[in-house]
């Protein structure tokens, strides 16, 4: 069953769910192979379908992955680039950004939590292709975002997560993802709780569009 939700609500309230993640209530695995049967029909480049999706449900390797992600998410939060530190001068961006820095610090705290845990995978060698590599994720992070919306129209919230992939190698030892693999985001997904989910804040359009020329 899917939420009452027109294709601009869906589109438009997908949001990044951290804190209104439900980490104690289970997530049928039939319910997320509906999302990812819905994912499969995502472009792909000459069709190839070289996506690869782990879905990671077992406690310990969750823990496993929770603290690692923590680890990351330490690091992270205290350099120049975590997201509570952006446009710290600018009135009308800081305070929201002060807010994702706090749920980004939940969740490395929480990750390990979540009743399941989504790496998508593209087969592109052992090494990944020099020079502009657009082509090979365009593969892959479409699927990825389909998965997102299927969840968001079932009543589950996902956050796109990318802290994780300082620390690949390790991980892919970890699930036994084969050479030539590479993962693209770690996607805790959970029921969400509450039901307020909104379009967010974003810059004017006006400010990003160019016609013809830049």
């Amino acid at each position: 069953m899917t939420l009452d939700l027109t294709p601009d609500e869906l589109l438009t309230t997908t949001r990044t769910v951290r804190k209104r993640l439900d980490m104690t209530r289970p997530v049928p695995l039939e319910l997320i192979k509906e999302c990812l049967e819905i994912a499969l029909q995502a472009p792909s480049g000459s069709n190839r379908q070289g996506w690869q999706w782990l879905v990671i449900t077992d406690p310990e390797i969750r823990a496993t992955l929770g603290r690692i992600y923590g680890e990351l998410v330490d690091n992270y939060l205290a350099s120049n680039q975590s997201a509570a530190r952006l446009f710290a001068d600018d009135p009308g961006r800081a305070p929201v950004q002060q807010l994702v820095g706090g749920s980004v610090a939940w969740l490395g705290e929480h990750m390990g939590e979540a009743p399941v845990l989504l790496v998508p995978c593209i087969k592109a060698g052992k090494t990944l292709p020099a020079g502009n590599q657009a082509g090979l994720w365009g593969s892959l992070l479409p699927a990825v975002w389909s998965y997102a919306l299927a969840a968001r129209a079932r009543g589950l919230g996902t956050a796109w997560t990318t802290l994780h992939l300082e620390r690949e190698a390790e991980i892919a030892e970890l699930l036994g993802i084969p050479a030539g693999y590479h993962q693209a985001a770690l996607i805790p997904t959970a029921y969400f709780t509450g039901e307020t989910f909104r379009p967010a804040p974003r810059e004017p359009l006006e400010n990003v569009l160019h016609i013809d020329r830049w």
